[in-house]
C-alpha cells in the first residue's frame, strides 16, 4: 500500500471533528512544503504490538547516533491521540526553542521541546502553527 493511501485511510479512520481537523493540518503542512517526502508509521513494533500512536510524517532529516550509525526520519509529524492532536517538530537542538518562539502566541496548547499538543484547532492560531512547521522544515542539521 502506498504511503499516500495509508495517510488517507488513517485520517478517514478518525471520528469527526478530528477527521476534518487532521485533514486541515495535513493540507496545511503540504502547503508549507509541497512535494515533501511523506511517511506513515502505524505505531506497531516488529511483533505487531501497538507501542505508539500512528504518525504521518513530512520531510526528512538524518539522525546521527553516538556509535556512528545514522538513519533518516521525518522532520514534521502529525498524530491524533485520545485528547486531541499532536504536531511534532523534530531535529531541533534547542529544546526550549518552540516554547520560547511560538508558545505565547500559539493559543491553548502544550508546547514541549519537540511537540505541540492541543485539543482542537479552534484552540490555536493556525498561522502561528504554520510558522512553527515552516521553521521545522527550514532548520538545517538540527539547528534551532
Amino acid at each position: 500500500m502506498k504511503v499516500e493511501q495509508q495517510i488517507q485511510e488513517y485520517i478517514v479512520s478518525q471520528p469527526e471533528p478530528k477527521r476534518s481537523e487532521m485533514n486541515t493540518l495535513h493540507e496545511l503542512t503540504l502547503q508549507v512544503s509541497p512535494g515533501c517526502r511523506l511517511w506513515f508509521t502505524d505505531g506497531k513494533n516488529s511483533e505487531g504490538k501497538v507501542v505508539a500512536n500512528p504518525n504521518i510524517g513530512y520531510g526528512f532529516y538524518t539522525i546521527k547516533y553516538a556509535d556512528g550509525t545514522a538513519r533518516e526520519f521525518y522532520r514534521i509529524g502529525l498524530s491524533a491521540n485520545k485528547t486531541g492532536i499532536s504536531v511534532y517538530i523534530l531535529g531541533l537542538t534547542d529544546k526550549t526553542f518552540l516554547a520560547k518562539t511560538f508558545g505565547e502566541t500559539l493559543g491553548k496548547a502544550s508546547v514541549t521541546g519537540y511537540c505541540i499538543r492541543f485539543k482542537t484547532i479552534r484552540d490555536i492560531n493556525l498561522d502561528v502553527l504554520q510558522a512553527a512547521i515552516r521553521h521545522g522544515f527550514e532548520s538545517q542539521h538540527g539547528a534551532a
